[in-house]
């Protein structure tokens, strides 16, 4: 028995962990949740970059499943870079509060 997904599932997911990187990262509910002096911004900061290396990666993957006519076509190839990308997702989530909570 093959059960199917709707491709409406692993987009509202990636919507809603962009949502919440760009939340964290942009909005300052990072250094909120993080900081206490400037200099803990600052450090925070770095570790933001190097979470957006993933967060960049995860877009590229939404991104290339939604608009790239072949793998959009294709469901096992959509499903697939649609659950790269909730992997990258969160990797970028936990890269940014991992380390939030070492530059504390």
């Amino acid at each position: 028995m093959v059960v199917r997904i709707s491709p409406v599932i692993p987009t509202v997911a990636n919507l809603l962990l962009a949502a919440l990187w760009g939340l964290s990262v942009f909005a300052g509910w990072g250094p909120e949740a993080f900081c206490s002096d400037p200099g803990c911004v600052a450090r925070l900061d770095g570790v933001a970059w190097v979470s957006a290396l993933f967060a960049v990666i995860a877009a590229g993957c939404t991104a290339g499943a939604w608009l790239a006519p072949p793998i959009r076509d294709d469901e096992n190839r959509f499903i697939t870079l649609m659950i790269a990308a909730v992997i990258m997702w969160v990797i970028a989530e936990s890269v940014f509060f991992t380390g939030g909570l070492i530059v504390r």
